[in-house]
């Protein structure tokens, strides 16, 4: 038997020993022992677009060489997608052999960072011995909160945990807004990037003083200090790979542009209704989620000004040709309009939603122009 595979099956047996803490006694790291953090860089995928960090711990006279992630979910949980989308799907923290986890990343052609912790070696084994008690007794489970809880979040908890302090605090953008942070993940993903726009309340509007994400913890612990030297012994790049977005012909400001022009060029009754339809369905889900989401990011989305779900209401009075409920509907939508344009003005999403606003706009001018009522000249 050679000693890679020799170390594979005591790693393995350390996995199994480590995965309840009622088995034996816990493992004593050796003096030589490595504890950092990982930060995977982003890929094209929605689930990528923020990258993904993790904690390794490396100890190679124990054999020992295992990477923590606190961004796994089980997709048979039942009503998943329900959970999912009010916000109380459970995730949780699971062990990969270092290998294993590199690899995938190599596949996946994504770039891999570590920041060597500078710790003692008491420290180390107080980490080890967290991160495996976290799995055994499931601590290591969470509901996630896409700002608040996350697994960039949880990294930053068990390391303070450990340290017996909050040595690991935002130090880097905290006076732009959470919006602002998320902007550049979007370069290339035109829609994601409107979506995400969209269904956002005001709490990203705050400015963002949290680590929520893994290359912000990165920038971070550049930074941090504890017990008076650096808290990172050491970066380094692990892999490194360009991160080179594949050209969309629909996924691009362009589309959007063209469709809108279309809608309001074409200028025809029913295009319009389709289009008011649209939006009036899409301020729907925005009450819905408002009202039944657990994500606090959802809340007091303002966006409803625009994706007002009054605007169905312009079909039921088109199908009973109540012209005088249809001008109407249209004067209240257009002062909705100039409230969500003043308040979105010094917004950093202004200029993604300014050609809905004004397609809208254009839309309501023409229903009350077309619909109001008109005044008998008498001579």
């Amino acid at each position: 038997m050679n000693t890679a595979s020799l170390k594979k099956i005591v790693l393995f047996i350390v996995l199994l020993l480590t995965a309840n803490t009622s088995f034996g006694q816990s493992i004593t790291v050796s003096k030589n022992t490595q504890v950092s953090v990982i930060t995977c860089g982003t890929g094209n995928e929605s689930y990528s677009l923020f990258g993904h960090t993790a904690i390794r711990v490396h100890d190679a006279d124990n054999a020992i060489d295992v990477v923590y992630n606190y961004g796994a979910f089980d997709f048979n949980t039942p009503n998943f997608v329900m959970k999912f989308i009010k916000g109380d799907l459970q995730y949780f923290a699971v062990a990969h052999s270092y290998p294993d986890f590199i690899n995938q990343y190599q596949y996946e052609q994504r770039s891999v960072y570590e920041q060597e912790l500078n710790i003692p070696l008491d420290l180390k084994q107080k980490l080890f011995d967290n991160l495996n008690t976290s799995l055994a007794s499931g601590e290591s489970h969470y509901t996630y909160k896409f700002i608040d809880k996350n697994c960039t979040s949880m990294v930053v908890d068990i390391i303070n945990k450990t340290l017996d302090t909050t040595a690991i605090v935002k130090n880097t953008d905290t006076n732009i807004t959470y919006r602002s942070i998320l902007y550049p993940y979007f370069d290339n993903h035109f829609y994601e990037k409107l979506g995400t726009s969209i269904i956002f309340g005001r709490k990203v509007d705050q400015l963002g003083t949290k680590i929520f994400l893994p290359f912000e913890l990165l920038k971070s612990l550049k930074k941090v200090s504890f017990q008076n030297h650096p808290l990172v012994k050491e970066n380094k790049t692990l892999i490194e790979f360009k991160n080179e977005v594949p050209v969309s012909w629909w996924n691009n400001p362009y589309t959007y542009i063209l469709f809108l022009a279309f809608i309001v060029l074409l200028n025809k009754k029913s295009v319009h209704l389709f289009y008011l339809s649209v939006m009036g369905i899409i301020g729907i889900f925005f009450s819905f989620s408002w009202f039944y989401s657990l994500h606090l990011e959802l809340e007091y989305n303002y966006n409803m000004l625009l994706f007002n779900p009054t605007l169905l209401g312009f079909l039921y009075f088109y199908w009973t040709k109540n012209k005088k409920a249809i001008y109407n509907l249209a004067i209240v939508n257009l002062l909705f309009l100039v409230l969500y344009f003043f308040i979105l003005i010094n917004k950093a999403h202004f200029v993604l939603v300014l050609p809905l606003i004004i397609t809208s706009g254009i839309l309501l001018i023409r229903l009350v122009i077309q619909n109001k009522k008109r005044i008998p000249i008498i001579i």
